[in-house]
């Protein structure tokens, strides 16, 4: 027996581990989605004008984006685990300074710093996920970690309405930045030591690579014509089925939630279509079906009815998805491992500077009509239609661009079952 010999920490199943970095997404997403539904609230209590909650939301992009880009200079350099406990305890401090916010800059401030934390946890996950699982279980993995937004949309967000009534604005900052505390622990207790990575940026000849190389570019482009065009209406969703298409305020919630679990169930079986096909094809057709999707709901909407506005924005929260994990499983295989976190790290800035400039391009499209509707919705969903037919061009380029790399990030040793590669402990 050997006396003050540390036993080697036990190396967790990959289920286990997709579990806890869907876990961190689900709280890193609810702390983002629940703000501009509790916006009313909050801004009676700080005498916030209404005009001025949009900012909150452009506080916690244009963080995430800077420490996007920041964060491509240097989180390859570190163990994953430690970085990402390192950004959910960021998170977490910044949801909790919001719950404490007395004035509309302090919140403001407490927003940038939950987007600046938040920003390098989404990229942090998703660089684990491209370690841990192998290429030909990754689309199903990529599905269940997404599937993180489907569930705080439909559980988050009702829930923090509900705790807003029960106890007022702050309870709901308060209970995710507890849970997160909760989640920030798991992370650091029970997550192996990831450093595969560093172990192949010194052995490595793609370390010495540019990251902004043409593959790079290209699937920047793509995650860039992806994001653009999803948010050129999804902000404007709530009020166009409102105002243009009749759905009646008090069946909202019914969009949102059946859209959420539609979208849930989705993730996870074109995940498993995505393995079978390739991102390519099932993206393709992911795409054609959402610019159907987009005529329908935008361009030739059938009617003006509460029934019609539902299976429309049932059926756009199903081609969303669809497309969505197409990009993403394809994305992640594009950096080689020494250069991942990096490369997810400026993916994330790519993402959000893509969705601002959809948003803000619809805000200037778009006009309240004499009757309260909105005016040039078409036009919006035609420039919608028209990037998300340019994605499957996108998508082919980049995975012949993966598949033509030799030899492909997933060919280099492995240290662990499980697609898991870690640095040895020095003795």
């Amino acid at each position: 027996m050997n006396v003050g010999v540390k036993p080697a920490r036990r190396v967790p199943s990959e289920g286990w581990m997709v579990f806890l970095v869907g876990a961190v997404q689900f709280i890193n997403i609810w702390d983002f989605v629940m703000v501009m539904p509790l916006g009313p609230d909050f801004a009676r209590a700080l005498d916030i004008p209404l005009s001025h909650l949009g900012l909150l939301g452009g506080a916690y992009t244009a963080a995430a984006a800077l420490a996007g880009i920041a964060g491509s200079t240097f989180l390859d350099r570190f163990d994953r685990r430690s970085a990402l406990a390192v950004a959910m305890t960021g998170l977490v401090l910044g949801t909790i300074a919001g719950g404490l916010a007395w004035s509309f800059p302090t919140l403001l401030a407490a927003r940038f710093l939950a987007g600046a934390f938040g920003g390098p946890a989404t990229s942090l996950s998703l660089s684990i996920i491209a370690d841990v699982v192998p290429s030909e279980r990754r689309g199903k993995a990529m599905g269940a970690v997404m599937g993180a937004f489907s569930v705080a949309s439909v559980v988050g967000v009702p829930l923090s309405l509900q705790l807003s009534v029960w106890g007022g604005w702050r309870l709901p900052f308060f209970v995710v930045g507890g849970l997160g505390l909760g989640v920030t622990a798991a992370v650091a207790a029970s997550l192996p030591s990831l450093q595969g990575h560093l172990v192949r940026r010194a052995e490595s000849i793609a370390a010495a690579l540019p990251l902004f190389r043409p593959l790079v570019l290209t699937s920047f482009a793509m995650t860039a014509v992806t994001m653009a065009g999803g948010f050129l209406v999804i902000p404007n969703i709530s009020a166009y089925v409102q105002t243009n298409l009749g759905l009646p305020r008090n069946q909202l919630q019914w969009v949102y939630g059946i859209g959420g679990l539609v979208s849930f169930a989705t993730l996870r079986v074109v995940g498993k279509l995505v393995d079978r096909f390739g991102s390519f094809r099932v993206g393709t057709v992911a795409s054609l079906i959402l610019a159907v999707a987009f005529d329908l709901m935008f361009v030739h909407p059938p009617g003006a009815s509460a029934g019609a506005a539902m299976a429309m924005s049932i059926f756009l929260f199903f081609a969303l998805s669809s497309r969505n994990v197409s990009y993403n499983t394809l994305a992640s295989r594009v950096p080689e491992p020494p250069e991942r976190a990096r490369f997810m790290s400026f993916q994330s800035a790519v993402q959000h500077l893509a969705s601002a400039a959809g948003a803000s391009l619809s805000a200037q499209v778009l006009f309240v009509q004499s009757d309260g509707s909105l005016g040039n919705v078409p036009m919006l969903g035609r420039m919608a239609i028209a990037l998300t037919l340019l994605l499957p061009v996108l998508l082919f380029l980049v995975e012949r661009g993966v598949r033509r790399r030799i030899p492909p990030p997933e060919t280099l040793p492995e240290a662990l079952p499980g697609g898991m590669a870690t640095l040895p402990k020095k003795v």
